[in-house]
């Protein structure tokens, strides 16, 4: 398939949101019951709005690939069977339950209501947060389900989708999060560090169980069954068009065989084991420069990756508008 950056960067950008409202609350949970040290409410307050951030910059991205986008409010109006119109719909409450997240925190509001609370906000931080975790984990399901739901694409349709679209978004927002809390509050950051750390190797593991998946899958259609002769030996002489058209740009990546074959090694690298290392050493160091560094490394590698995710989906239709070397 055609790889869109606005897709790419409307995954990426959210995926990051997400992860770091799951680290916000997990922190602030962690507070709640002793286990971590309680912060300052600005913490969540401006980390809940960074979250809004990269939300509304994944929305904002989404729009560059619509032909339409005065008619972008239709896509909601099939949520009873299409995962877009249910990822449509969820973006808008997580934007809203992280900005309402960090509106309580701000200004201090509180219920009363439990006798165990927040340190940090009190009884209705956790019940906002909690709809935010929710509405969160509903955004990666519904994301990865758009193309995991897809069954002719046979590397797509696989429950890998979803876990590494999750993972792969939780480890990019724990990132963030430790360089976040190195430079506001250096007491969280071991839980966000160590966290990411087990994120990305997880990452690293299905991302690759998912390439594995994808390098032995046979596929279902053939020469044949693409034009429709059942002749047992045919060869293809031509594209299929003397010139390019729509299915040959939109359902093909176009790039050359050795940048495709690259890709996938600079997303490992870039996306999983230069961070890992930044991560260690910046732990290690409490060193801020550093776990910024291994964001920005590891988001360069998201990039990469979610490009080749996408360009190694084999579209049945190439097989007719495919390439003659």
């Amino acid at each position: 398939m055609h790889p869109a950056f606005s897709v790419i960067f409307l995954t990426t950008l959210i995926g990051t949101g997400q992860g770091l409202f799951v680290a916000l609350y997990a922190a602030e949970v962690l507070a709640a019951v002793g286990l971590l040290p309680v912060q300052e409410r600005g913490v969540y307050a401006v980390g809940s709005l960074v979250v809004a951030l990269f939300l509304v910059g994944g929305l904002i991205a989404s729009f560059f690939h619509l032909g339409h986008p005065e008619r972008a409010w239709r896509s909601a109006a099939r949520w009873r069977t299409s995962w877009l119109s249910r990822e449509v719909i969820v973006l808008p409450i997580t934007i809203a339950a992280a900005l309402t997240y960090g509106a309580v925190h701000h200004f201090g509001w509180n219920l009363g209501n439990f006798s165990r609370v927040s340190p940090v906000g009190g009884d209705l931080s956790l019940i906002v947060g909690a709809f935010g975790m929710l509405a969160t984990f509903t955004l990666f399901v519904s994301t990865g389900m758009i193309y995991a739901c897809i069954k002719f694409l046979q590397e797509w349709a696989s429950p890998l989708t979803v876990i590494n679209y999750t993972l792969l978004g939780l480890a990019s927002g724990f990132i963030f999060a430790s360089a976040y809390v190195a430079y506001v509050a250096p007491a969280l950051l071991a839980f966000c560090a160590i966290a990411a750390i087990w994120l990305v190797l997880l990452g690293l593991i299905t991302r690759s169980a998912s390439l594995i998946r994808n390098a032995r899958i046979k596929s279902k259609s053939s020469l044949q069954t693409a034009i429709g002769v059942r002749h047992t030996r045919i060869s293809q002489t031509t594209q299929g068009f003397m010139g390019g058209s729509f299915n040959t740009r939109e359902f093909f990546h176009g790039a050359p065989g050795w940048m495709f074959r690259s890709i996938k090694w600079i997303f490992l690298a870039l996306a999983f084991v230069v961070p890992l290392v930044l991560l260690s050493f910046g732990l290690k160091e409490r060193s801020t420069t550093l776990l910024v560094q291994a964001f920005i490394v590891h988001y360069l590698g998201l990039i990469a990756e979610r490009w080749f995710f996408f360009a190694q989906a084999n579209h049945p239709q190439n097989l007719y508008y495919q390439a003659i070397d």
